[in-house]
């Protein structure tokens, strides 16, 4: 169980990714080559705990390969279901390796790049590469140490630190186990990508003739501005997520809760506190 739930997290971990996921089942490089299919619903988008001004509720398929050698490729396809369009709304492609370097240490290496429609209202999409380490210790919990590289019409670096547990709730046949996986992480980082967000949506907001309202300032600040003219590296969020999940056999059920606070640095909401649902089914071959 604990190499189906590392491939699932592995298998959303492209920086593209709408709703993080957490796992802290990470174990040693799979024995054998693996195949695992997700399909993932969320009523809105995340980016380290922030979203855009509107909401944005989305579908997405994700396909993992993982070889026994530790390496993998990643794809996933995005549909934004406020998006009215018959075409897909963003696709990211991956690769990465993980190995152990320790007893309990487990390192994660990976690169992805991310396709996106024209004046994309995701926060993420002024940076469509993104370069990712990962260190993971595990004893009776899990430890993680993040970081990434998002660049493309900007550049941003972020650090992601974060704690979780597995615990076995019970059992409803011979064959299961439902668990659940609290999780807290406290994200640092850059934020140049507002600038071309904020651009971007004026330039939706114009095509599609809404009139141009000064929200999108920093809240309590006194004045609204369009763009941000530099960003220094600051604490942006802090983020509990509990995600209940159902395992049996090849495949997992899950459901999560995330409560995200935004600290008074963040450019989007400073202060607010977002919340995240997702719903997710994954499949290993």
């Amino acid at each position: 169980m604990k190499t189906i739930l590392l491939i699932i997290a592995m298998a959303m971990c492209s920086q593209f990714c709408l709703a993080q996921s957490d796992s802290s089942a990470v174990d040693s490089v799979s024995t054998k080559s693996t195949l695992t299919l997700a399909a993932v619903y969320s009523d809105n988008a995340s980016y380290y705990g922030e979203s855009a001004a509107e909401k944005i509720p989305y579908a997405a398929v994700a396909v993992n390969y993982q070889l026994k050698s530790g390496l993998y490729l990643t794809g996933q396809t995005y549909k934004l279901l406020n998006d009215k369009s018959s075409t897909l709304s963003a696709a990211s492609l991956g690769a990465g390796v993980n190995f152990k370097l320790a007893k309990n240490l487990t390192t994660d290496l990976s690169y992805s790049h991310s396709f996106y429609a024209t004046n994309s209202p995701l926060l993420q999409a002024a940076n469509a590469d993104n370069a990712s380490v990962a260190l993971s210790f595990e004893k009776w919990i899990t430890t993680s140490l993040t970081g990434d590289y998002a660049f493309g019409k900007t550049n941003d670096a972020f650090v992601t630190a974060a704690i979780s547990k597995q615990i076995s709730l019970f059992s409803i046949g011979k064959k299961d186990v439902v668990t659940i996986t609290p999780s807290a992480n406290v994200v640092g980082g850059t934020q140049h990508f507002y600038q071309t967000y904020i651009k971007e949506k004026k330039m939706r907001d114009s095509l599609l003739g809404i009139l141009q309202v000064p929200v999108l300032g920093r809240p309590n600040s006194g004045q609204h501005t369009d763009t941000v003219a530099t960003t220094a590296f600051n604490v942006l969020t802090y983020s509990l997520k509990l995600p209940l999940a159902y395992n049996r056999g090849n495949y997992v059920i899950e459901a999560a809760y995330q409560l995200s606070l935004l600290s008074d640095h963040v450019q989007t909401s400073a202060g607010n506190v977002n919340s995240f649902f997702t719903f997710s089914f994954y499949y290993q071959f």
